[in-house]
């Protein structure tokens, strides 16, 4: 996710020279791709919820690189939102921030994941979304949570309208090496 005015294919190449997302860089070492079922992807577009980051059953992690990716990791989010409890508005304010972050993954980063999980916090409940990609990165992160601001000729509605809706915003990011947006929405 950047909105420094670089393109992936700008700042995103690997040392030969082909970006990650290249048809040539379309499979890892073992011949999957790595958004493939073999890869331990459900039959959904979800993949499990990795150990090594403490998730639970409650969670899943989606996988984006299309269009399509985009719309799973909002019926996730929506499902997710539902069954802690969210009544049907605040589902659909959720699966808009989920929306607008995926979307720049794809727009700055080519490819990158969602993961949705369920809060439980003494007497609260809640949804979090953590999104990552391993992308160019925010060279100016004040002027990407400016309204209005893209460079991708979009409405820049993704970062600071994603925070406007949430609960709670964190966003870290480095430059080559990529950003994480976290999340959290309560029910009220």
């Amino acid at each position: 996710m950047t909105n420094d005015g670089t393109s992936p294919a700008e700042g995103g190449r690997d040392d030969d020279g082909t970006s990650p997302a290249s048809p040539e860089r379309g499979r890892d070492d073992d011949g999957t791709s790595p958004a493939s079922p073999e890869r331990g992807q459900d039959d959904d577009g979800t993949s499990p919820a990795s150990p090594e980051r403490g998730q639970d059953d409650d969670e899943v992690c989606v996988s984006i690189e299309t269009e399509g990716d985009i719309v799973t990791a909002r019926q996730k989010g929506r499902e997710l939102a539902a069954a802690v409890g969210f009544a049907a508005t605040d589902q659909t304010i959720l699966a808009l921030a989920i929306s607008e972050i995926a979307r720049n993954i794809i727009a700055y980063a080519t490819r990158g994941t969602v993961t949705l999980g369920r809060l439980d916090e003494g007497r609260r409940r809640g949804v979090s979304v953590v999104a990552e990609d391993q992308g160019p990165g925010i060279a100016d992160v004040d002027l990407a949570m400016r309204d209005g601001y893209s460079t991708a000729k979009s409405l820049g509605m993704g970062l600071p309208g994603s925070k406007r809706v949430m609960d709670e915003f964190e966003l870290t990011t480095v430059l080559g090496k990529g950003t994480t947006v976290k999340m959290k929405k309560w029910l009220r």
